[in-house]
């Protein structure tokens, strides 16, 4: 019965982002002409990322953060402070995400399942978290329905484990049509100040000398 669900599941993600990408010809067309008229830099934004038995693969995303990184004095400015005035809007709208639908027709993302980790996070999963990793990352999935960005990593994880466990085509269908809910409300797109502390899958996170590791090749395996 799996087999047929994964089956059912890539079909419709060929179908889904083949459909979506011929219907969004004109946001890929005035998106990046908004992005190239208000800022320096690509229109679209590549980042490696970790997706199906560790492996990893290029994500695509409309670039909404200007380049610069540092101010004038040198100090690094935060992620939220570089988003521009046209990334705002395009993230409100989740029409950054638009170009991952090409990654679904390749075959290295899918519709549903858990968001695609960063090279530093991956290894950061220990024991039954690393079950994330046996399904295609998604462009939306359980956690994002359960709480987007205001969520800690943590609790995000655990819903990605219970959307392995419980996988059926039908709970896609289900968590497709919340999330279509959620993205006309605009909920959860913005962080709140109280999720922005510094966590186990954060990018200033120092582990302790004791703490379990795990490598690549443990996620791959």
């Amino acid at each position: 019965m799996r087999t047929l669900n994964l089956l059912l599941k890539r079909v419709f993600d060929i179908f889904v982002s083949t459909i979506g990408i011929v219907i969004a010809i004109p946001v890929f067309v005035v998106v990046p002409i908004a992005i190239k008229l208000t800022s320096k830099g690509p229109v679209i934004f590549k980042q490696p990322r970790v997706g199906k038995d560790g492996k990893m693969f290029v994500m695509y995303k409309f670039r909404s953060m200007m380049l610069e990184q540092y101010d004038a004095n040198g100090v690094e400015i935060m992620s939220e402070d570089r988003i521009t005035k046209v990334g705002k809007i395009i993230r409100k709208t989740s029409l950054d995400e638009l170009p991952q639908l090409f990654n679904v027709l390749n075959g290295t993302m899918s519709v549903i399942g858990p968001r695609p980790m960063l090279d530093y996070q991956a290894p950061r999963c220990i024991g039954e978290e690393k079950l994330r990793f046996e399904m295609r990352p998604g462009l939306t999935g359980l956690a994002q329905i359960k709480g987007r960005n205001n969520i800690w990593w943590e609790e995000r994880i655990q819903y990605d484990i219970e959307y392995v466990k419980t996988f059926t085509f039908w709970l896609d269908m289900v968590i497709l049509f919340k999330t279509v809910l959620l993205v006309f409300k605009k909920q959860g797109t913005e962080v709140k100040p109280e999720y922005r502390g510094v966590s186990r899958f954060s990018k200033f996170y120092v582990p302790e000398e004791n703490a379990e590791t795990v490598t690549y090749m443990d996620v791959a395996n």
